[in-house]
């Protein structure tokens, strides 16, 4: 029964194949193209890895240059508080409310009486 399933797996070709397998000079085209498509991811990589370097380095020369200004006694710009645009025409209350908005408790009680 083993020689019969051998026969039947392992079959002479009697007729000619649609796809004939790669010459050498497909087969070293083939090699090129690969390399050409690695080494350009390896150049992509590089580039982005490189980028992302420059960024980290800049952010940490701002994050140590930042608080040293502060602390040598520069003159710092006055900040001027927050537009809130919301409070401003009435939808929302104001964040800080103006001094003028609260009322005098003697005057509520003496409305109450």
């Amino acid at each position: 029964m083993a020689q019969d399933i051998q026969r039947r797996i392992v079959q002479p070709v009697a007729a000619p194949q649609q796809f004939p397998p790669p010459t050498a000079r497909e087969l070293r085209t083939q090699a090129v193209h690969r390399l050409q498509v690695g080494l350009l991811g390896l150049a992509g990589m590089l580039l982005l890895v490189g980028l992302a370097n420059i960024v980290m380095d800049r952010a940490r020369e701002v994050e140590q240059v930042g608080p040293a200004t502060e602390e040598s006694g520069q003159a710092l710009e006055e900040k001027k508080p927050a537009a809130d645009p919301l409070a401003d025409i009435g939808v929302v209350p104001a964040a800080d409310p103006s001094p003028t908005a609260t009322a005098s408790p003697s005057s509520e009680s003496e409305a109450i009486e």
